[in-house]
């Protein structure tokens, strides 16, 4: 455990020491919310009415602070089947009035992605479950827990008085050898798209990418990373690179591509002698600045359409893009991240790592070109919480003392106004 470099005195100790105090509750608090099976992936009904539930107990928990809450209605997903189910409302709160005041805007999303046990969680993942100081469950790092951090900061201050603010399958005995299978297709396709090194074999895709600056190199060097232990914390076996800058500039600075899985084939254990009569493949590619979202789209769908016409096959393809998001770059010599780099010093005792990150979090650049103000990313899990994973927790310490953070950037926030 880290201690702060001074100790916290006045407003900021009563903050800290009423969060310690009140930490059990906090926890409860997150154990209720992950207990909402808040998956908005599989179109469900019993699912989205698990969202709206969801949602209403944050809006409640929002009023009880005494923020005015809006539920805006955002209609309802219309399926390929016809069927219609209700997208969850988006919930706006504002808290507190005075223009003479510094104002923050804070987002996080409630909904998660699937999560059965089955699928290699040790534990029930709607049920919180404390161990060793991990907090483990859906949703715990991924976003309920950090939504919460902010409220458990707003509340404490509260607390306190202080705040004012082909559809047919085949059998391949009988049919294998003698037609294009769409599986063989869609895993040739996806076997072009990168190499054994990561490097992306989309022709033109880097044309587009920013040179690295010798500014931007010394970044990486500053950067406190160990590389074996990263890699054990990752239970990663090798990684493509052997130099910590290398691995820093490939995973915040270069486009990846990643293959996300296969729709329509038959996954489950046990042999099913089938031939898929249609299959969908899904991969995504991480857009660096610079790139632009029609050129990448042209160009994946120049090299799939090239790579399938050398197949000579009998089945047909189709490439869609079901969401383009441009990439995002923050100034982090604004107000906030000035406020946010000493709020971590008091609470952690040391300076934080300026980094970038891969999590596609489209809202960001919405906010700022919309509202012409710059938006700034505060992280508080760790990087081996395993969002999107199996066991995904997040550690009660960094969830309490992540609302400290909050706490005390509220009021450096306050002091640069």
């Amino acid at each position: 455990m880290f201690s702060p470099s001074s100790p916290p005195t006045g407003l900021l100790e009563k903050v800290f020491q009423y969060i310690d105090l009140h930490q059990d509750e906090f926890v409860q608090t997150l154990k209720e919310w992950v207990a909402v099976e808040s998956d908005s992936v599989q179109p469900v009904l019993r699912l989205r009415r698990e969202l709206l539930r969801m949602m209403g107990l944050a809006a409640d928990r929002l009023r009880n602070l005494g923020a005015r809450v809006d539920l805006v209605d955002a209609g309802f997903q219309q399926l390929p089947d016809g069927q219609s189910l209700p997208i969850p409302p988006i919930i706006l709160a504002e808290l507190g009035n005075d223009p003479k005041k510094p104002t923050v805007c804070f987002y996080g999303h409630l909904d998660v992605q699937p999560a059965r046990q089955e699928d290699g969680w040790v534990t029930d993942p709607h049920t919180l479950t404390e161990v060793d100081g991990k907090l483990y469950g859906r949703g715990t790092t991924d976003n309920k827990g950090p939504v919460l951090a902010w409220i458990n900061a707003v509340s404490t201050f509260r607390a306190l008085d202080e705040v004012k603010c082909r559809d047919q399958d085949f059998h391949s005995g009988t049919f294998g050898g003698i037609l294009n299978e769409p599986m063989a297709d869609l895993v040739a396709l996806l076997g072009s798209l990168v190499d054994s090194s990561g490097r992306i074999l989309i022709p033109g895709i880097y044309d587009h990418v920013a040179p690295v600056t010798e500014e931007e190199k010394r970044t990486y060097e500053a950067i406190d990373l160990d590389l074996e232990e990263y890699r054990n914390s990752s239970q990663v076996k090798k990684f493509l690179f052997d130099t910590k800058e290398e691995l820093l500039m490939h995973l915040w600075r270069y486009p990846s591509l990643s293959i996300h899985g296969i729709e329509g084939a038959f996954h489950e254990p046990g042999a099913k002698t089938v031939i898929p009569g249609r299959v969908i493949g899904k991969f995504s590619i991480r857009l660096v600045p610079h790139m632009n979202i029609s050129v990448v789209e042209k160009q994946v769908k120049q090299h799939l359409d090239y790579i399938f016409s050398k197949r000579n096959s009998s089945n047909q393809m189709t490439v869609s893009m079901t969401l383009g998001l441009h990439p995002w770059v923050a100034n982090i010599r604004d107000n906030q991240y000035l406020a946010a780099k000493r709020a971590i010093k008091t609470v952690f005792g040391t300076e934080p790592d300026m980094i970038r990150d891969g999590s596609t979090i489209p809202i960001a650049k919405i906010f700022q070109g919309t509202i012409r103000k710059s938006v700034m990313m505060l992280p508080l899990g760790a990087v081996d919480d395993g969002e999107h994973s199996q066991k995904e927790k997040i550690n009660r310490w960094n969830y309490i003392e992540g609302s400290k953070l909050f706490a005390a950037f509220f009021l450096e926030m306050a002091k640069l106004h």
